[in-house]
């Protein structure tokens, strides 16, 4: 042990230029003070007395770890803030540390300045005035000099997690090439079926030749599956199996999963680090820049919207409907139209819309066909739930997940669109309610506006295919940066990039909140600008203003999204 911890001494002296300390911001006691760290933990017991620590869960046991975990928060000067990510050192203070396997890699000897600084941190707001303060920063992604595990001692494992995604199956072909090939890790175990498969002991032994061709195919040669988190089986089989490094790939409900095993194997005093790596086609997962799969999701609509722009154009009063994925966030359907410019209408969750009435979509819709002769609309499957019916609307049903099921809003839709072929020839007698009840013969007898639409939902083709060009890239930055966290004895994170650089975030920032599309921001507005689709105001506030002559100033309504507000030098792209 001794010669393992002196070892250490070696890494003043690598091979490759690393970087200087004396150039970067240092976290002195003079700029930098504590403000909340772990509650403070009873003392770990001696080898002597139990070379295991206890799996009991007795919060009396001497051998459990029972402190509640509290962010990790340091404060500077200019109002500098870090948010920091739990380490080995917090509850096992003499780990010994290692000189890092990269200094004699032989693909990495050429590389000047690879390790980053131990104060090294990311901005999350990188536009700011010169007199606001610094604001909240996350540790920097990246290799460390020193490292907490050998490369013998590694045992990890992968797992995969919640629904499909563009790119699953490069991070793990990276993950396992990048233990392999820069850490010399020559255990790595892939839990099949997502979080059940740790107490089932399905597995699968990952070697550089068994994932060499994966990248090439969509989906996840572990399998997945949404739910199966139980803490105690899951914990008791890292335990079991001797697993010290555990890769989690997942969405928000799959990281929220990973924070609670964190916690109990920091409770039970185990080394073994956790890691985060977020999925969400969605793009959902707050204060990271992207997820991976995003790209590729949002080049494989333009199929989708291309296919339905061409039959709309090729019939009359054709109407192409595309249903694309975004359950609550919309920045599928948004990209995926400004990068089109085939789109007369994106309909998000985040910005609500009514069909009847001024402003509404109908009266878009006839408008469009009028000036065109078709239009296509794109949406997300979590738009205009609220418009659905009681009767239909799935009330208080929840996947397995936890994820409120959705109905069809694309289908819907179609359905009413298609029933305005009706409402049009009756606005032009003179009958202004839109519907198909109470047609007479008077009324039968009068030739009816066709209306020729097409729906699309390529959901599931989406979601399948594999990843392109950039994604593949991302993929591979996220696979390293975890595993150069996890061997620098960082743990309990999720990694990401932000504002361009990869960072190690806490869970609990990536948990905490769903990011979604502010509709009062330029991007939005850019949209607005590509479509010339209204921002559909309530039609009673529209015909409220109408009666005011010369209203001063506009005013939200109850959601706080009828206009859109003005930009300012603050607005987020």
């Amino acid at each position: 042990m001794e010669n393992s911890i002196s070892s250490s001494a070696s890494v003043s002296t690598p091979r490759f230029k690393c970087f200087d300390p004396t150039n970067s911001y240092h976290a002195t006691a003079h700029h930098i003070r504590n403000r909340a760290y772990f509650v403070t933990t009873p003392s770990l017991p001696s080898s002597s007395d139990c070379s295991t620590p206890s799996r009991d869960g007795d919060s009396g046991s001497t051998m459990a770890i029972s402190a509640k975990l509290e962010p990790k928060i340091v404060t500077g000067e200019l109002g500098y803030v870090l948010e920091d990510v739990p380490h080995f050192t917090d509850y096992l203070p003499h780990l010994p540390t290692y000189p890092n396997p990269l200094q004699v890699n032989p693909s990495y000897s050429v590389v000047k300045q690879y390790f980053v600084n131990m104060d090294d941190t990311v901005a999350q707001k990188i536009v700011v005035h010169k007199d606001s303060p610094r604001g909240t920063h996350f540790r920097r992604a990246g290799p460390r000099q020193k490292v907490y595990f050998e490369s013998d001692e590694v045992h990890a494992c992968i797992v995969t997690c919640g629904g499909l995604c563009p790119g699953l199956n490069t991070v793990i072909r990276e993950l396992v090439c990048g233990l392999y090939y820069m850490y010399g890790v020559n255990r790595v175990l892939g839990i099949e079926g997502g979080y059940r498969g740790f107490y089932a002991r399905n597995t699968i032994p990952l070697t550089p030749k068994v994932v060499n061709d994966i990248h090439k195919r969509g989906g996840t040669i572990l399998g997945t599956s949404r739910g199966g988190h139980d803490k105690s089986k899951i914990v008791d089989s890292i335990q079991d199996r001797g697993i010290n490094q555990v890769y989690i790939i997942g969405g928000d409900g799959t990281q929220k999963g990973a924070s609670v095993i964190f916690e109990e194997l920091r409770r039970r005093g185990l080394k073994v680090a956790v890691v985060g790596i977020p999925k969400t086609i969605d793009n959902d997962i707050t204060v990271i820049d992207k997820s991976f799969g995003f790209d590729t999701a949002v080049e494989e609509a333009q199929r989708a919207i291309n296919a339905a722009h061409v039959e709309a154009e090729s019939i009359e009063n054709g109407i192409g409907v595309v249903k694309l994925m975004g359950r609550y966030s919309g920045f599928i359907a948004m990209y995926a139209t400004l990068a089109s410019r085939d789109v007369d209408c994106c309909l998000i969750p985040e910005s609500p819309f009514y069909l009847e009435g001024p402003g509404g979509l109908f009266e878009y819709i006839k408008k469009r066909l009028k000036e065109n002769g078709h239009m296509v609309i794109v949406m997300a499957e979590g738009a205009g739930q609220e418009l659905l019916t009681e009767s239909i609307r799935s009330m208080n049903q929840q996947d397995a997940s936890g994820n409120k099921l959705l109905q069809d809003v694309g289908l819907w839709l179609s359905q009413k669109i298609k029933a305005l072929g009706y409402g049009l020839i009756w606005m032009k007698l003179g009958i202004h309610r839109v519907g198909l009840v109470g047609i007479g013969d008077h009324f039968a007898s009068q030739k009816k506006m066709t209306i020729n639409l097409k729906y699309i939902d390529p959901t599931y083709m989406i979601r399948a295919v594999r990843s392109n060009a950039s994604d593949n890239v991302y993929c591979t930055l996220l696979a390293h940066s975890a595993i150069h966290g996890a061997m620098a004895g960082y743990t309990g994170f999720t990694v990401g990039p932000v504002n361009g650089r990869h960072a190690y975030i806490p869970f609990y920032r990536v948990i905490e909140r769903q990011h979604k599309v502010v509709i009062t921001d330029r991007m939005w507005a850019r949209l607005l600008s590509s479509t010339n689709q209204p921002s559909f105001l309530d039609h009673k506030d529209v015909t409220g203003d109408k009666r005011e002559e010369e209203p001063e100033t506009p005013e939200l309504n109850e959601s706080g999204a009828n206009h859109i507000e003005p930009l300012t030098a603050q607005s987020r792209d």
